[in-house]
């Protein structure tokens, strides 16, 4: 836990994102993923 902690906080700090804008990322990655695998398992 704490080394995927320190990965994200490293990588965070190298493309100048806040934590706040790290967490919008997240968000909107995973509405994209899981709208990606809806689509997929309606077909």
């Amino acid at each position: 836990m704490q080394w995927h902690k320190k990965s994200v906080y490293k990588l965070l700090r190298f493309f100048g994102y806040s934590n706040y804008q790290g967490m919008w990322i997240s968000f909107i990655k995973g509405l994209i993923v899981g709208g990606l695998i809806t689509f997929y398992l309606l077909q």
